[in-house]
């Protein structure tokens, strides 16, 4: 490396940057290296013009080696990460003993059981409905069960089961599934999945509607919903024909009903064995209660605002009878001055500070928007209650985190959760689950703020401001929430911040999750020390008392 005559920083052995002049050292110049705060930082030691600092990051095992010099002699060099030693130099090879650090754990032993379910595959289930690699499948699953989750999650994809012909079902692959997640004494949650796969975070797999509804859609494109410049997202129906009967005489919510009420017939056997713990069901795109506002395979990108998602003629139609009802017919419009999808809130006359959004057209147009959707819930719910009656239902709410921080958080009033920084809009979907005995499952519980922050300043994205108003607002309807991880988590802070929200510390209540659900089975996942990890968090999730993962947990992975 040659003799250094300024400070430079190392991660490992590698230089990332030179931070500052030797003797003129700046912590606040070195820490974006690392992606950390510069109040997050310890020194460890110094050592002949040598200081080490260990930084906490989003990686507990980060450590950051500073080297400077004053006279430019000697050589510095940096290895290993977690840092076993370092050298002066290769000729005197002395050691300082450096140990990473981490943050300090919550015991949470003692404390209720949270049980720990896994997603499968989005392909688990092929367009033949077919189980794909049944044999690979069944050695997973048995890991799993050695590591004690309590269960896994499956998506029942309308697309697949009732994919050529109206009320023509074909249930193989998932009966053959059933009866092998039964065999291995696992529990079961399923998704009624009502939307495509294909095209948003994390699908690997591309699923249509069924073939019979993409025919109608080419006759009668209002079926899909519609942003403002017309372009059709045929992720999922349009809520404007729940109740219109344009899907071969049969209205939306009848067809739903109609595949909810042919599984609960078709499975009836594993309904009396109890292996279904809970059924979800899915309300809008991804499976989760939201407008289809910000689709990547129409261009959006994060931290982009979205876009209303209202101008297909039934919801146009809605729109026009609110705005008669209330006496200003020229309401009956969306907003012009709205933006598109990658839009900034403050670049918008409808969303920026002051804007549109809390004038009283702003008012009216939002509280019908929001409505359409509590609405939606309530009538497909209404009828899943029906179908499933003495069975656990579910609905998922998406953690739409970004502008969190703004005063109109925008990108939340355009995928219909009216929440401004002076209004609850979570309250009323809350009070809809209750009215149907349903759970709310929620994501991002994994995400820190401060490491948003980090990542993207510009988003004032605040996912655990976010997770603690929607878990209150639905503990405060008194219902069940459980949640899930919004993106992949093997590491140990990850974990960690999602068993802070899964059992608030100091909660004179002491409410907490009632089921947590990992996205998703994967081969990174089987990795040794991610299974690892993983089972570590698990039996923290169900309260035992451990310090490190016991050997024969080891011994089982």
């Amino acid at each position: 490396m040659g003799c250094l005559s300024s400070t430079q920083v190392y991660l490992g052995g590698a230089l990332v940057g030179a931070a500052a002049p030797a003797g003129g050292l700046s912590l606040k110049s070195i820490t974006p290296y690392f992606g950390v705060c510069s109040s997050s930082y310890s020194l460890q030691c110094s050592f002949k013009g040598l200081s080490v600092f260990a930084f906490s990051g989003r990686n507990d095992r980060r450590t950051a080696v500073v080297v400077g010099s004053d006279s430019g002699e000697g050589e510095k060099t940096a290895e290993g990460l977690p840092l076993d030693g370092i050298w002066n130099d290769a000729s005197e090879k002395k050691k300082l003993d450096i140990k990473p650090t981490r943050r300090p754990e919550r015991d949470f032993s003692g404390t209720p059981c949270v049980p720990v379910y896994v997603m499968l595959p989005l392909g688990t289930i092929s367009m033949k409905c077919e189980l794909a690699d049944a044999d690979a499948l069944r050695e997973q699953l048995k890991v799993l069960k050695s590591v004690n989750v309590d269960g896994v999650m499956v998506d029942c994809w309308w697309g697949i089961v009732e994919a050529n012909g109206p009320q023509k079902y074909n249930w193989q692959g998932y009966k053959q599934l059933f009866q092998m997640v039964q065999e291995i004494s696992l529990k079961l949650q399923v998704v009624m999945s009502f939307h495509e796969c294909g095209g948003n975070v994390g699908d690997d797999v591309y699923i249509p509607l069924p073939i019979w509804v993409s025919e109608i859609g080419k006759k009668n494109p209002d079926i899909y919903f519609t942003n403002r410049k017309g372009r059709r997202n045929p992720e999922c129906l349009t809520w404007g024909i729940d109740k219109e009967r344009v899907l071969g005489g049969r209205t939306a919510v009848e067809v739903y009903f109609d595949f909810m009420r042919s599984f609960r017939v078709e499975f009836d056997e594993f309904f009396v064995s109890g292996i279904f713990s809970e059924i979800e069901v899915g309300l809008g795109p991804c499976g989760e209660l939201r407008f289809p506002s910000y689709p990547e395979k129409h261009g959006w990108r994060y931290p982009g605002i979205g876009e209303f998602q209202c101008y297909d003629q039934y919801l146009l139609k809605s729109l026009r009878k609110a705005a008669e009802a209330r006496g200003h017919t020229s309401w009956a419009r969306g907003p012009d001055n709205a933006g598109s999808y990658n839009s900034r809130p403050h670049d918008t006359g409808f969303f920026r500070d002051g804007g549109d959004y809390d004038s009283y057209y702003g008012r009216f147009f939002l509280k019908w928007y929001s409505q359409v959707l509590v609405e939606h819930g309530d009538h497909v719910l209404s009828l899943a209650k029906l179908a499933f009656e003495g069975t656990c239902i579910a609905a998922k709410v998406s953690g739409i985190h970004w502008w969190y921080k703004t005063a109109s958080h925008a990108a939340e009033l355009t995928a219909g959760f009216y929440n401004p920084c002076n209004r609850d809009g979570y309250a009323p979907i809350a009070a809809m689950l209750k009215k149907h005995d349903a759970a709310l499952n929620f994501t991002c519980v994994e995400l820190r703020t401060l490491d948003q922050n980090e990542e993207f300043p510009e988003a004032l994205a605040d996912p655990e401001g976010l997770v603690w108003q929607v878990l209150n607002a639905a503990w405060d309807a008194c219902i069940p929430v459980a949640s899930e991880n919004a993106l992949p988590c093997y590491d140990r802070d990850g974990f960690n911040k999602i068993l802070e929200n899964a059992k608030p510390l100091n909660d004179p209540d002491r409410r907490h999750l009632s089921t947590f659900t990992y996205l998703r089975l994967s081969l990174d996942l089987m990795e040794r020390q991610n299974l690892l990890e993983f089972a570590h968090f698990v039996k923290r999730m169900h309260g035992e008392a451990i310090s490190e993962l016991p050997i024969e947990a080891e011994e089982k992975i």
